[in-house]
């Protein structure tokens, strides 16, 4: 349970960086993802969820 609550930790810190350090570029960013398709949106989150669970894969092996 600490080690998942260590990881949990970092991915908000992750997560909260470009917000604090680039507000303006972050709200730009934004009004592009609105704009763009659902269809690419989940692709694109199809792909991150694969890459993140093959990279947890290797650091289990």
């Amino acid at each position: 349970m600490k080690f998942f609550l260590c990881v949990m930790g970092m991915v908000i810190i992750i997560e909260g960086l470009p917000y604090f350090a680039f507000p303006e570029k972050l709200k730009s960013m934004i009004k592009k993802i609105i704009e763009t398709p659902n269809s690419t949106l989940r692709k694109t989150g199809l792909f991150l969820m694969l890459t993140g669970l093959f990279l947890v894969y290797l650091g289990k092996n």
